[in-house]
């Protein structure tokens, strides 16, 4: 009995560091791309506002990140929605011009959304976008209709359950750490935890 009570008591004082922690373990730890490097992904949609107003503070990170750790972009998937804007960011991955574009794909589906109206879920509105950032209306077809985009948009759909990912904004630290605005208290404290994680997880010299 002792014994029980010792182990609920390890298991409450274990809840409570990882709350006061700022993150949510990850169940099962899922393996890195990179074992050499501490992988973060962020798991995030164009439409959601709490990312949008996130992506200032992620573009600065991103700048002063340690350099062993290894930085993954990841579409969320949770509606139809969602899939047709992960497609057009596997689209301009696929065609080399995410960085070009990634901010104006975040700035124009935000704006539509505000107004109510439809936010680059038709190919053709997405080919006149693709156009405007210098791609030919024949490579963007090619490559948004492509066995690679639609493989991705596939693997993206079962990604986040995989690793617990229930909202977006959500921050994941070396396939076990799970940060987010409810866990870290803040969205603007959400980075300083992944910093912390990143420290604790890189070899210690």
């Amino acid at each position: 009995m002792l014994k029980i009570i010792a182990l609920l008591g390890l298991f409450g004082f274990a809840t409570l560091a990882n709350a006061e922690g700022g993150y949510d373990p990850v169940s099962p730890a899922q393996p890195v791309q990179n074992p050499a490097k501490v992988e973060v992904i962020e798991f995030f949609w164009y439409g959601c506002p709490h990312c949008y107003s996130l992506e200032p503070a992620m573009v600065e990170w991103l700048k002063t990140k340690p350099a062993n750790v290894e930085f993954i972009r990841q579409p969320a998937v949770f509606s139809e929605l969602w899939g047709k804007h992960a497609k057009a960011y596997y689209t301009a991955e696929a065609l080399g011009v995410l960085d070009k574009v990634h901010a104006d794909l975040f700035n124009t589906v935000q704006a539509a959304l505000r107004d109510k109206k439809p936010a680059l879920t038709d190919e053709d509105d997405l080919a006149k976008f693709f156009a405007a950032h210098g791609v030919k209306e024949e490579d963007f077809r090619a490559a948004y209709s492509s066995f690679l985009v639609d493989a991705k948009l596939r693997q993206a759909e079962s990604i986040g359950p995989r690793y617990g990912i229930t909202g977006v904004p959500s921050l994941v630290v070396n396939g076990k750490y799970k940060v987010t605005a409810q866990s870290a208290k803040s969205q603007a404290n959400m980075l300083n935890v992944v910093n912390q994680l990143i420290a604790q997880e890189s070899p210690q010299k």
